[in-house]
């Protein structure tokens, strides 16, 4: 009950429930995690007043990015040291290759965009930059490294599709992919292999060592990168 004159302000955004390693690391970077998720580009999508072109230039863009996501999670599954691990990384390969990109595939040809020009576009200079770092990410350091750079993409648009889900608007069968339940399902799995790969190379107590303040750290820089890749986005070039 409030009284007269009383301000009442809305909950926190609660955040879904990926697992621990994301709860902590999403915690630590919360000003930029705020920042990439309620990004404006994400808001106008909610609302459908995002300009048409700046989507297709974000969605050609996302689809080379998705590229090389593929190939950053292909190297998980080499980087893996049990048969769980590698499952976990080749289904998300499977869902990137046969849920997302078809998603773009289908969005850019309603307005004449094919398969064949969407793998010509040149990466802009923010697209290169998030790529090249995960990639770096898993090139120089083991699983958890990457797992860390790979994260904040898979489930921020996790998040992002549940908080928008079932907003109408142009932009539905973006928002329905990733809010839907394969989506869903699989930031879950994300999640368990990210806990699960921390406990067996760390040990029960890994959120307490300096290892997981690193862990943190590429979890962030990824997620500063995704702010990038939304601002490109909204610019439309």
């Amino acid at each position: 009950m409030t009284t007269p004159g009383t301000i009442t302000r809305p909950a926190p955004p609660v955040a879904p429930d990926y697992g621990r390693a994301f709860a902590l690391w999403r915690e630590a970077a919360a000003p930029h995690w705020e920042a990439y998720t309620r990004h404006a580009f994400v808001e106008a999508l909610g609302d459908g007043s995002l300009p048409r072109e700046s989507f297709l230039h974000y969605l050609r863009q996302d689809y080379v990015f998705l590229i090389h996501f593929s190939r950053a999670w292909a190297l998980a599954a080499a980087k893996a040291e049990t048969l769980a691990e590698m499952r976990a990384a080749s289904e998300t390969v499977h869902a990137l290759v046969h849920v997302e990109m078809p998603l773009h595939i289908r969005n850019c040809a309603e307005v004449g965009i094919d398969e064949q020009a969407l793998e010509a576009t040149v990466e802009a200079p923010e697209n290169l930059a998030y790529t090249r770092y995960v990639l770096e990410a898993g090139y120089s350091g083991d699983l958890l490294d990457l797992m860390a750079a790979l994260a904040p993409c898979v489930l921020g648009y996790g998040e992002i599709g549940l908080r928008l889900r079932g907003a109408g608007g142009p932009y539905r069968d973006w928002i329905d992919t990733y809010s839907g339940e394969e989506f869903q399902t699989l930031c879950r799995d994300v999640g368990a292999l990210i806990d699960g790969a921390l406990v067996r190379r760390l040990g029960e107590g890994w959120a307490d060592l300096p290892r997981n303040a690193t862990l943190a750290a590429r979890f962030a820089a990824a997620t500063r990168l995704e702010i990038g890749f939304w601002d490109m986005g909204l610019r439309g070039h």
